[in-house]
């Protein structure tokens, strides 16, 4: 299976001292994003932090931005609403909305520095039909920790007993 052409977005650089994303990899989803700001961000702590860049996606697409897995596990670095959504029509900078899980420790960020990363992907636009009743489906209304795999047991939704045997 060969590589799609890749898909062509705009990019302004509203700060031209920063990069504008790229990818890390060949083969990688996400192109960093770098914060436009130098920030220390006390334990418990939230910021809305720049990146310095804004972009313009053709309809059908849209932008997600994910936390970059090596700075949570060192350093407890998350993004409070991952993934965030960037919509095609959206024309502003992209900023991100980081949160301090560690319970000890000031991050502490500089300009520059790689804080998230941005996928973009091929979105389908829904056409919502209201129905008296949803048709049957194998998982029926199991929802969170229906399916099992953790210490609580094969507990079903809240209220519902376990359909596991």
């Amino acid at each position: 299976m060969g590589a799609s052409e890749p898909v062509r977005v705009g990019i302004q650089r509203l700060d031209p001292d920063l990069p504008a994303p790229a990818y890390a990899h060949p083969g990688d989803a996400g192109a960093d994003l770098v914060t436009a700001v130098d920030l220390e961000l006390p334990p418990g702590e939230r910021a809305v932090v720049p990146t310095g860049v804004a972009i313009a996606l053709p309809e059908g697409f849209a932008a997600f931005v994910h936390p970059r897995s090596g700075l949570a596990a060192k350093s407890g670095l998350a993004l409070v609403n991952a993934p965030g959504t960037v919509d095609a029509g959206y024309r502003g900078e992209i900023k991100v909305i980081l949160v301090n899980l560690d319970p000890r420790e000031t991050i502490r960020l500089r300009r520059g520095d790689r804080i998230a990363q941005l996928v973009v992907q091929r979105v389908e636009r829904a056409e919502f039909a209201e129905l008296a009743e949803l048709p049957a489906s194998a998982r029926a209304t199991g929802g969170f920790g229906s399916t099992g795999g953790y210490g609580g047991g094969d507990a079903g939704s809240a209220g519902e007993p376990s359909r596991r045997s």
